[in-house]
């Protein structure tokens, strides 16, 4: 055991056991004590602080989220019988009668879903000059924001991790200063219907629609829609899942709707302009992990469809926002597709195992099943193709990717380079299983020309670690790249550290965030390509909640040589969430 001593809370070096014979050990871990800041007096204030905020260590002066002003909907005669028969049925005979005799299973039962700190939060408004130990690199000059689920009213059924409300957690720093920290709820069709009236109405993907209360709850939404009491057509998404910023607009997505358009205002704050459909030229939703090319400019999206076909369609947009026409890919059975990647010159659209059965809730099942019997394959698509003809399909079995992190192609060997941390089992994110989840970083070889493929654990056996979320250097998103940076997701589903993964060698660095101390996506920001030193010259951004001690800070951790740089101590409590990314300051001078 080697001690290093520095100024910041990076303690210790620990070197892992050696690889077998032929391989070199490969894995270095920095363990990150506990901060306790030490900031400087904030200035007087008459604001006082959040209610989601630690009782202890009064560090930050937080203003009072204002009320939100709910506009009741104004309802007719009909409409109010139709209100006490619905509620009476739903009540009677959903809730009592088809729901809670049988009880909820580990995956959609609210006590485990939105437990501790996945706990729902409210809104902060932006609160200034927020506290910092050691010192920001000056040249992190932008706004980290940070996706996630944060459910606005109680569940009143099941509910799973990924069917709670959008919200935006923003983060201004500049000139070696944080400035602002900010969370809002993006204002989804949605939330605001029913926030007028008061109560949870439109059915939750996951938590709700399984089985036959399942079929229960689509009947009581579609008789609700009849009644005139919510209008579906205006939106059902919550904009939870990912972010990304193209063409001077900041998209808050998921994969049930089109984006939210959310603007970062002057003084730190978050407004959601609306839902954005390009101009009028995006007719259906979009998944959550849209790819943006860094050379052309370019954003590439994918849409699946449940119920009809084209099960599945690809699309992109050109720099300036135009949107190509839709490619239809011939999918026999609706599946799962929550990301995708791209190279220099193609798309590659992963066709796996967990498919869409919405039979199976005749059964009293999930509709979102693990179909055994079909092949995963990946397909391999130009990205100005005319037709899905251009397709070429390759066989990969028994891989499910929920995230795929890059890929490349090497034109040597006629392949396309896959990288996707693999996940067995792979329906375990929404079905109860008794078998440990894993997530194995990997490596998938594609032959175009042969129909082949090949695969192999980027990490050795002894140092398997589940790694989920993260990214590489965006600037070479699509190209090869040698460097990974995703979250240790252990124990699942938390995330107790990062990890920088040399894709190469295999070689594994970790950031721990220390006992009780959890986080989530790390977030590479890259230094300008112009006068970067390498692939990873820049900063990690992630925030981090400590359990004991209930409070939430930003760390900066240097990617090269993964030691923290900087903590930024947060005014209320940050839940675990999903998907960020990072607004340069040029960036938001050009926002729409």
């Amino acid at each position: 055991m080697q001690t290093l001593t520095a100024s910041s809370s990076v303690s210790s070096i620990q070197r892992h056991r050696p690889h077998p014979a032929g391989r070199r050990s490969s894995s270095v871990t920095f363990s990150a004590r506990a901060v306790s800041s030490a900031p400087r007096a904030p200035a007087p204030s008459r604001f006082v602080r959040g209610a989601d905020a630690a009782p202890a260590k009064p560090l930050i002066a937080v203003p009072k989220p204002p009320a939100v002003e709910r506009q009741e909907k104004k309802l007719n005669f009909f409409q109010r019988a139709a209100v006490t028969a619905l509620d009476a049925f739903e009540e009677g005979f959903v809730a009592n009668v088809l729901e809670r005799p049988h009880g909820l299973s580990r995956t959609v039962d609210p006590a485990v879903q939105i437990a501790g700190n996945f706990a729902p939060v409210g809104e902060t408004p932006p609160v200034q000059a927020l506290p910092v130990t050691d010192r920001i690199p000056p040249f992190i000059n932008g706004v980290y924001a940070r996706n996630g689920a944060n459910p606005h009213f109680d569940p009143v059924a099941g509910h799973h991790l990924f069917d709670g409300d959008g919200m935006v957690h923003a983060l201004r720093i500049r000139n070696g200063v944080a400035e602002t920290y900010a969370s809002r709820f993006t204002e989804t069709e949605r939330l605001q219907q029913e926030r007028a009236l008061g109560r949870p109405m439109f059915p939750k993907a996951i938590g709700e629609l399984h089985g036959h209360s399942g079929i229960a709850r689509l009947a009581l939404f579609y008789a609700r829609a009849a009644c005139g009491l919510i209008d579906p057509s205006r939106g059902t998404g919550v904009a939870n899942a990912g972010l990304v910023y193209f063409n001077g607009h900041l998209l808050a997505m998921s994969e049930d709707d089109i984006p939210y358009h959310v603007r970062v205002t002057d003084d730190g704050d978050l407004q959601t302009v609306g839902r954005y459909d390009f101009d009028g030229q995006l007719e259906c939703p979009m998944i959550a992990h849209p790819k943006l090319d860094p050379a052309t400019g370019e954003l590439h999206a994918l849409s699946y469809d449940v119920i009809k076909k084209p099960y599945l369609k690809y699309f992109y947009f050109a720099a300036d926002g135009t949107k190509s026409a839709d490619v239809e890919i011939p999918l026999d059975q609706p599946t799962m597709i929550h990301d995708f990647a791209i190279t220099e010159n193609y798309v590659v659209v992963p066709d796996h195992q967990v498919v869409f059965k919405l039979q199976e809730m005749l059964r009293g099942g999930s509709p979102v099943v693990l179909d055994k019997e079909k092949t995963s394959r990946f397909g391999v698509l130009p990205k100005c193709a005319a037709d899905a003809s251009e397709m070429v399909w390759v066989d990969v079995p028994d891989c499910f990717c929920f995230h795929l992190w890059n890929a490349w192609e090497e034109e040597e060997t006629d392949e396309v380079v896959v990288i996707g941390s693999c996940m067995t089992p792979a329906d375990s994110i929404f079905n109860e299983s008794d078998e440990c989840l894993e997530s194995v970083l990997t490596e998938i070889r594609l032959n175009t020309r042969t129909g082949e493929s090949t695969r192999r654990p980027i990490l050795a056996l002894s140092e398997q670690v589940n790694l989920e979320v993260g990214m590489v250097n965006s600037n070479l998103l699509g190209r090869k790249t040698r460097y990974a940076y995703l979250a240790v997701a252990e124990p699942w589903p938390k995330v107790s550290g990062f990890a920088k993964v040399d894709l190469a060698t295999g070689e594994l660095t970790k950031f721990e965030y220390g006992e009780g101390r959890f986080g989530g996506e790390p977030c590479f920001v890259p230094m300008d390509p112009a006068t970067s030193r390498g692939e990873d010259d820049g900063y990690i951004l992630t925030f981090v909640h400590d359990e004991a001690a209930g409070t939430s800070e930003l760390l900066v951790v240097n990617a090269a040589d993964m030691r923290l740089e900087a903590t930024i101590q947060l005014p209320s409590r940050v839940p675990y969430g999903f998907h960020g990314t990072f607004i340069t300051g040029k960036e938001l001078e050009s926002q729409a």
